[in-house]
């Protein structure tokens, strides 16, 4: 099975046409190496994918015959990402609402509005 078929039914993309994107990306690694979306992925292969800013690691069990649902995931992979990559998407989500507070940095509509009214009336 294609590598970008695989990952799209494991759910890890949307549609099929983004799983090949991140191939072609270099987003995708199969024991180590960059590969194509056309690369044929086996049992007990292991596959490095970047989504999100999170390196999931897997190990492929074995092959889905068509797109599977979201509780008959597991059957086909092993999952062995670290924990450690998921407390640092956490860890930057804050770091990011911690240095700029929502409507800190360009001016809303709203804002821009009262600053047109304020201009207005000093006038």
């Amino acid at each position: 099975m294609r590598v970008d078929k695989f990952l799209w039914s494991l759910r890890y993309f949307k549609t099929r046409s983004i799983a090949t994107a991140a191939c072609k990306k270099g987003q995708v690694k199969i024991d180590g190496m960059v590969v194509k979306p056309s690369r044929e992925v086996y049992p007990t292969s292991r596959i490095t994918v970047r989504k999100d800013q999170i390196n999931y690691e897997l190990i492929v069990n074995d092959l889905p015959a068509s797109r599977v649902g979201a509780k008959l995931v597991d059957i086909y992979r092993t999952d062995i990402t670290s924990k450690e990559a998921f407390i640092a998407k956490e860890h930057l989500k804050f770091a990011k609402d911690y240095y700029r507070k929502k409507g800190a940095g360009r001016p809303t509509k709203k804002d821009r509005r009262d600053l047109d009214n304020l201009n207005y009336e000093s006038e």
